[in-house]
């Protein structure tokens, strides 16, 4: 093995005389050469004016040694180059002896050393003057990659023509990798990807074999660099690099031809940001290819350990498969990365093959984003509002806001399609301030007309939680339209406090200095810990419509909304209950001692004309029993 300041130069001897080879093993005997690799940085010195001048101490510390392998015929220097790429110890020179009989001739191994490897340094031996380089060159290019060699040579022109060489190698090699592989990780990049992809389909065409692309993306990896920084995101890069290796190393349980061999299952490159692409080039059936990523995510699911942090990291893979996906390498590679959008939205951490609806449901995701660009500046969004009604009392307690799109292109477009889209893009981020902005001043409207309305609560993405100045947003949105904050409330999902809980429990201390309230949506979701709320400033639990929907069935949704309300009552946290749609489910949270609920039960999203009115009847009407006053609100 090398020492690390020793540099070795694999060199390629061909010749079909046992006399010759023994030379060349004489003149490249492994020793150290640096003395005359001194030499040679010397001479460049005096010949090249720019060249900078190396001193003679600085040479010796870096020794230089050769590695020669010798064939004797043609086709075997071939196999050796293979070979030799296949181990990862590509050769920097090859010296070819012109004629080589019975067998093929030096240009002949040279044109197919080239096709092997277009980077080594290739040098054709000849007794004969009459060797036309151009005639060579034009048969083995690129012409500045092919020296030659007239024999008889001295041995000092074999070893100082190898140390140039070789050092023109190792220079080029390094533009190459700076060119083709990704500095975080070593693996090969987009480009290098794409290129490798490309030969490795045009094998699969000429030997009738099955490929597969799979296309890897980490679930919640923006989540890291924004908590941990950027450094944490680099080194989980590299982990996760390094788990991709190890798992795509042959194993004897593996379906691949040729299992326990020790070779590699596929190629892995990374595409950019936590994207990677595995390239699997010979697969007995397409099957094999889920076999193979569903190891990849059980590789990367063991936590790992970033400084004082344990990350349990998942990707969701997409798989498309050749030649029934795509036959072109940038078919294939979309195809890939489709599939993996759809097993992204089934779950963290799961697989999926591509089909062909996976197509038409990206162009109407497309579609979907191209038009909501605009829908802003088009006016086709507007606020409904969902009346939430204190239950003890049977009157309005607040006005839920929610958003909807009617675009002239797609008609009303349902809130679960078009938001995913908005969180994705970013888009959620002017949206949102357009929400929160109509809302507030619907409010203060309604306020100032003197009706009895007590809170307009408004829902906050997750991209919108997580800026750091989107506690100076509210405070300008609610100087700017001079509603009392006292009327305003933030909902924002268990999801999102758990994802990051020291960050959200800084956001949210942030919000209440404004004078304005804080609900946690969605809540029994996300299995937060009741201890948790102590540290958090909020003011209301918002149950699921999940359990609510199952409460009078008995078993543990029933259980847990008991268990909920009692525990926010002993904290002095209210307590919303969403999904109301029936009497027994209303009787329940009643017998419960709820505060608030909301449902279809009690009142769909509104128009605002339609919810004015029935705040306007909220405060008009007095006494009466509680189902009285119910009848009278809902009817």
């Amino acid at each position: 093995m090398p020492e690390p300041n020793q540099t070795t130069i694999r060199v390629l001897v061909v010749d079909d005389e046992p006399g010759v080879r023994e030379a060349y093993g004489q003149v490249l005997a492994e020793s150290d050469v640096s003395q005359e690799v001194e030499g040679f940085r010397e001479l460049r010195s005096r010949l090249f004016r720019n060249a900078p001048a190396q001193s003679r101490a600085k040479g010796r510390s870096h020794s230089t040694t050769f590695e020669p392998v010798f064939c004797d015929q043609a086709p075997a220097a071939v196999t050796a180059v293979k070979e030799a790429l296949a181990r990862n110890q590509p050769f920097a020179v090859v010296f070819l002896d012109m004629r080589m009989p019975p067998g093929p001739d030096g240009v002949w191994a040279a044109a197919h050393i080239r096709e092997l490897d277009p980077a080594v340094e290739i040098v054709i031996c000849t007794a004969y003057s009459d060797a036309d380089p151009s005639d060579i060159g034009g048969l083995v290019p690129p012409e500045d990659k092919l020296s030659y060699l007239q024999k008889p040579f001295h041995p000092h022109e074999v070893r100082q023509m190898t140390i140039a060489l070789g050092s023109k190698w190792r220079a080029e090699r390094r533009i190459v990798r700076l060119a083709y592989f990704d500095t975080l990780t070593g693996l090969p990049n987009r480009e290098q990807s794409h290129n490798r992809l490309v030969r490795a389909l045009q094998a699969a065409k000429e030997n009738d074999r099955t490929l597969a692309v799979l296309y890897l993306d980490l679930d919640n990896f923006k989540r890291v660099n924004d908590t941990l920084g950027h450094t944490a995101g680099d080194e989980l890069l590299r982990l996760v690099a390094d788990r991709l290796r190890n798992s795509l190393r042959d194993r004897v349980d593996t379906a691949i031809p040729g299992a326990g061999t020790g070779a590699r299952l596929g190629d892995i490159a990374r595409l950019g940001g936590d994207e990677f692409m595995v390239l699997l080039p010979n697969m007995r059936s397409a099957a094999d290819a889920g076999g193979v990523a569903e190891r990849l995510i059980e590789a990367l699911r063991e936590p790992v350990q970033l400084a004082a942090n344990s990350l349990a990291v998942t990707p969701s893979v997409g798989i498309a498969v050749y030649p029934q996906d795509g036959t072109d390498a940038v078919t294939l590679l979309r195809h890939a990365d489709l599939a993996m959008y759809v097993a992204k939205r089934r779950g963290s951490g799961t697989y999926a093959y591509y089909d062909a609806s996976m197509n038409a449901i990206a162009l109407h995701r497309f579609t979907i984003e191209d038009r909501l660009r605009g829908a802003l500046a088009r006016n086709e969004l507007s606020l409904l509002y969902q009346p939430q009604f204190d239950v003890r009392t049977a009157s309005v307690s607040g006005m839920e806001v929610v958003l909807r799109w009617s675009s002239a292109e797609l008609g009303v477009v349902s809130s679960a399609e078009f938001l995913p889209v908005a969180e994705e893009t970013g888009l959620i981020l002017p949206i949102g301030t357009w929400v929160l902005r109509t809302a507030c001043l619907q409010a203060k409207t309604w306020r100032a007309e003197g009706l009895a309305v007590q809170r307009i609560a408004v829902n906050v993405s997750g991209r919108q939680f997580a800026l750091a100045e989107y506690p100076a947003q509210v405070a300008a949105i609610l100087q700017e339209t001079g509603l009392d904050p006292a009327m305003l409330e933030l909902e924002i999902s268990e999801s999102v406090v758990m994802a990051d809980e020291t960050r959200a429990e800084k956001t949210i201390n942030e919000l209440k200095k404004l004078g304005i309230s804080l609900a946690i949506d969605d809540f029994g979701t996300g299995y937060s810990r009741f201890g948790r709320l102590r540290n958090l400033a909020v003011d209301r639990l918002k149950i699921a419509g999940s359990f609510v929907t199952s409460i009078t069935e008995g078993g543990d949704d029933r259980a847990i909304a008991a268990a909920i309300i009692a525990m926010s009552r002993s904290l002095r946290i209210n307590v919303t209950a969403e999904g109301v749609e029936n009497f027994p489910q209303l009787a329940f949270l009643q017998e419960q001692d709820c505060q608030d609920a909301q449902g279809f039960l009690l009142s769909g999203p509104l128009q605002a004309e339609e919810a004015r009115a029935l705040l306007k009847r909220s405060g008009e009407f007095g006494d009466g029993s509680r189902s009285q006053r119910f009848k009278a609100l809902i009817g």
